[in-house]
């Protein structure tokens, strides 16, 4: 069984190829907007994953250009913000609970998690020591 490192050294690897055969966006989605949020989403509950964060997204900028980042950055704040304000219209149309899959609060962690995340990702200087 591998460590747990190994999986986002694996998905960075993995993110270089999708950039050289599908283009930017689909290795940004992939490596930021998939990997990365539900790496940052499990360290939050889990130190040993806490501790690699910094690595993880230090990795990530070697990858991707600030610029790069910060684009893909406030494209995927206006989705998150679009899905947050198509699921409250729904909710509003929905008498049964149990008909609506997307709780809020899921939205607003999801945001949260964004803001860390940009954070890290666009600051100056990134301490990792």
């Amino acid at each position: 069984m591998g460590r747990f490192q190994d999986d986002w050294i694996e998905q960075c690897a993995a993110a270089r190829g999708i950039r050289n055969r599908h283009g930017i966006v689909s290795a940004l989605d992939y490596l930021i907007g998939e990997k990365l949020m539900t790496y940052a989403e499990v360290a939050a509950t889990r130190p040993e994953f806490a501790r690699e964060l910094p690595q993880f997204v230090a990795e990530v900028r070697s990858i991707f250009s600030k610029e790069e980042i910060a684009a893909y950055l406030e494209f995927f704040e206006r989705v998150l913000t679009d899905g947050e304000e198509a699921a409250s219209a729904v909710v509003a149309g929905v008498d049964d609970e149990d008909d609506f899959v997307d709780r809020p609060e899921s939205w607003a962690e999801q945001q949260r998690l964004l803001a860390g995340l940009k954070e890290l990702l666009l600051v100056t200087t990134l301490g990792t020591s």
